[in-house]
């Protein structure tokens, strides 16, 4: 049967695995009514909502993120007849599960309604269990329309009719929604045209404005100076990043709190490379002298909103050529865009210093390693892959889309065993992979030419998340061959079984319009998949880096077994019909929908510290503890005692009561009552440090004047009122450790040394902690499984402060010999804000009236 052979109506059967007949979904689970309330350190309210409705078995923070980030606002018809907001996950499990249903019901995607129902019972019950999420963008926009009737005017967006197969034009704004969270857009060397400079500002408005993110190669802009068809100069292209970056830090995503999120490639070979690789470092010396003038340090403060680049991440396109050119110490020539002439030569060493040094100084920018792209290239007859989207996981054609989803690797882990559920996997893979393929069906795009090359390729983003709690859970320390064993395996399970889903939906539906072109090279990446699954080095097909197989010594022989099996049937079932996708998978940054399905670890991450501190864009914060340490130290052979002693000594007790120096009887001494004592209590557990906790917004200004404080003092920037009571800086240390914990497990009782690697994070952890994964480490683990992804995986690379230039060579260096596709990297401190924290932010006061930091936030 050829590829484009159809199965008319026979649709995809779907049997039942964690529903049951007769049972509604929304019945296995028990709910609670929840208080969502969101503050800054200081105790200051940023948001409040009551009566929330999820499951019992949700954490608060999962709570909090479903309240603040996804419910919808505004148009949710209310029982009383008036229009008001969501107030509980079964409304939102409902519309999207949903919307999905329906779209494939209309066109023939299942068997049966009753394949249907399932498909419907089983997502349901996967949202809810916390199995799997979709992206942001479908939260905010999916099944606003079906469910609600929302519509709006619309916004200029295109799709294509799939059954006339014509490009038509979107009526209004949610009819179709826009899920996908991935775009890569084209920019031409025109000013005002379409497809031009001053269009493509439009075109990311539209993705922004719905939660999404895009990404542009901006190679073919003219630099300063080349000469233009009407006479003079180019201006050249850093004026146009300038503009771009204002544009898109207008602009809220979702028209939520989201920040907007762009990506801005540039290839090594453009005259301005210099410029673009030194932009954010100078911007990033502004922002300090900004700072020391007494602006806002953070994302949302004066001191980065008033300089340019500070709303896109920045990746160099390298090709193998360098790297050859940089062994041999030759030089390195840049290009004119107009006539192709060399503009500028320098060495490539000295280029490729430039480079590290940048990314030392301010994290920017990443590497992209074009070769390695391209001759994982799919479709390759639809043109080069130049771009990625803006966290560097999808990367395909100019002008396409991809919508991911999240499979949250826990739910799929027997503690009692240390095993996992291949199976219950596999099931989940397949039903979301379908998911992904109905987002495309049902979407618009944001112009004409997205429009068409997404329904011609339709690309898929399935990945995971929680890689790194569940190899602690496990016992298996994150920097290991049997860490990167096991992790090589289920993402070769994952990707497998998604293809096999895309051949089974070809043989169904027809295979991707634009298959039969690049019919040789997609089967050549299968069998590249296959071969890497087999660790058969002498498979691979027109791969120049060759990639890093499975290691079966240290891979588990059923998982080993299962990835296998994966791949042999994706490649027999592709040959025989097709594939509906040219994409299947990708590993996101997973940052929020993590924290929905109470992932501790995002992605491919391992842990960024056993405690944490997260910033929430648009204000509040987070305090996140690793609730895998319990599970983790019972599975190494703990006793309860000794995992209490343990644990309360990374996260506290979280309680005054029994603390030393500054408890509930010592308090009490100083005036506090006790109405005002269980204040204190309720909020410490949540805590970063206890002095966030003893302030007038958590305690009330009627206490502290009680206390004997005026307005003017405790609304002071500087005022400490442990200090102002009379407590030394060691006793309110003292006193931190007991309630909030010291934030690492190093130097805890009872914990053995040889276990100490399991719990090994991304950072130092807390102020005492010294042990962390070395950078080496998380680049192994992306070589590992990056076999196993159809695009590539979004990971930050994390050194010490103290980390050199030449290490930051080393790192790149490294990610392009183990067949990476990117690499970003992030020093500690080499930032002056960052979202996630795992050191209190602390101005100490010496004796001689100076102030010190005390610690960074990273």
């Amino acid at each position: 049967m050829s590829a484009k052979t159809k199965n008319k109506g026979t649709g995809l059967a779907f049997q039942r695995q964690y529903t049951r007949d007769g049972v509604s979904p929304f019945d296995m689970f028990e709910y609670d009514y929840r208080t969502s309330v969101i503050r800054n350190p200081n105790g200051e309210k940023v948001f409040e909502m009551t009566n929330v409705e999820v499951p019992k078995h949700w954490s608060q923070i999962a709570t909090d993120i479903l309240a603040q980030k996804y419910f919808r606002k505004a148009g949710v018809p209310q029982s009383d007849g008036t229009l008001g907001r969501e107030t509980s996950i079964r409304q939102v499990a409902h519309r999207l599960a949903g919307c999905w249903k329906g779209w494939g019901e209309k066109y023939g995607y299942f068997a049966s309604s009753q394949d249907a129902q399932v498909f419907y019972d089983e997502l349901v019950y996967s949202i809810l269990h916390q199995s799997c999420a979709p992206n942001s963008p479908q939260w905010f926009n999916t099944g606003l329309f079906s469910s609600y009737g929302i519509d709006g005017k619309a916004q200029g967006h295109y799709f294509v009719d799939p059954v006339t197969g014509n490009l038509e034009r979107s009526q209004n704004a949610y009819e179709r929604p826009q899920p996908h969270a991935c775009f890569i857009l084209s920019v031409e060397d025109d000013l005002v045209n379409e497809g031009g400079i001053m269009d493509l500002w439009v075109r990311e408005a539209r993705i922004f404005k719905y939660g999404s993110g895009v990404g542009t190669n901006f190679s073919s802009i003219r630099a300063e100076g080349e000469k233009l068809s009407g006479g003079g100069t180019s201006s050249g292209l850093m004026s146009f990043l300038k503009i771009g970056d204002r544009s898109a830090g207008a602009i809220k995503s979702g028209g939520t709190t989201r920040r907007a999120a762009k990506m801005v490639c540039l290839d090594l070979d453009h005259p301005e490379i210099i410029n673009f690789i030194d932009w954010k470092v100078e911007e990033e010396k502004k922002v300090g002298a900004l700072i020391a003038a007494g602006y806002a340090s953070d994302y949302e403060g004066d001191a980065y909103r008033t300089v340019s680049g500070q709303n896109s991440n920045n990746s160099v396109r390298i090709p193998n050529e360098f790297f050859r050119r940089l062994a041999n110490n030759d030089d390195w020539e840049m290009t004119a865009r107009s006539d192709g002439k060399v503009m500028r030569k320098m060495p490539a060493r000295q280029l490729w210093e430039k480079i590290a040094y940048a990314a030392w100084r301010c994290a920017d920018p990443g590497t992209q390693y074009d070769s390695t792209i391209n001759e994982w290239h799919t479709c390759p007859e639809g043109g080069k892959i130049r771009a990625s989207n803006p966290c560097s996981e999808y990367m395909f054609l100019d002008n396409t889309a991809c919508n991911l989803a999240s499979l949250n690797l826990r739910r799929f882990f027997n503690e009692a065993d240390n095993s996992f559920d291949v199976q219950g996997f596999e099931y989940m893979t397949r039903l979301w992979t379908v998911v992904l393929e109905i987002s495309v069906l049902m979407a618009q795009f944001p112009s004409p030419e997205v429009a068409q090359l997404s329904y011609d390729y339709r690309t898929l983003g399935l990945g995971y998340a929680n890689l790194g709690s569940m190899l602690m859970v496990s016992g298996i320390p994150y920097d290991s061959e049997e860490a990167r064993a096991i992790a090589g395996s289920i993402t070769a399970i994952m990707n497998g079984v998604a293809y096999k889903t895309s051949a089974e939906m070809a043989q169904a539906l027809g295979a991707f319009p634009r298959f039969e072109d690049n019919r040789e090279h997609m089967l050549r990446v299968m069998r590249n998949h296959r071969a890497a699954a087999y660790d058969a080095a002498e498979a691979y097909e027109g791969l120049e880096i060759k990639p890093v197989g499975i290691n079966a010594k240290y891979c588990p022989d059923y998982l080993l077994k299962a990835a296998t099996k994966a791949w042999d049937d994706a490649v027999q079932m592709g040959e025989q019909y097709g594939y509906r996708n040219a994409q299947a998978t990708v590993i996101a940054p997973t940052g929020t929908i993590g924290l929905v399905m109470d992932c501790d670890t995002t992605g491919i991450e391992p842990d960024f510290a056993l405690v944490k501190f997260k910033k929430l864009s648009g204000g509040g914060y987070f305090k996140i503890i690793n609730q895998s340490i319990p599970a983790a130290l019972k599975n190494l052979g703990y006793t309860e005692q000794e995992m209490d002693a343990i644990v309360n000594y990374a996260k506290g007790h979280g309680t005054f009561a029994g603390a030393p120096f500054i408890n509930h009887e010592s308090l009490s001494e100083k005036g506090f009552i006790a109405e005002e004592l269980k204040k204190l209590d309720t909020a410490v557990a949540s805590a970063f440090e206890i002095g966030f906790v003893f302030n007038a917004y958590n305690l009330g200004e009627e206490c502290l004047q009680r206390l004997g404080f005026t307005p003017e003092q405790y609304f002071a920037p500087d005022f400490n009122l442990l200090e102002e009571l009379g407590f030394t800086d060691e006793e309110i240390e003292a006193a931190n450790d007991y309630a909030c914990g010291t934030m690492t497990v190093e130097g805890a009782p009872f914990l053995k040394n040889e276990h100490l690697p399991v719990f090994d994070c991304a950072n130092k952890c807390g102020k005492k902690g010294e042990r962390f994964i070395h950078p080496h480490g998380h680049i192994r683990m992306m070589g590992a499984t990056q076999p196993f992804i159809s695009g590539a995986i979004s990971k930050t690379i994390n050194l010490p402060h103290e980390a050199t230039v030449d290490e930051i060579k080393d790192c790149y260096y490294l990610s392009w010999q183990l067949g990476i596709k990117a690499c970003a990297l992030y020093r500690d401190g080499s930032k002056l804000s960052q979202p996630l924290s795992n050191k209190r932010d602390k101005k100490k006061k010496k004796t001689d009236g100076a102030t010190a930091e005390e610690s960074t936030s990273v």
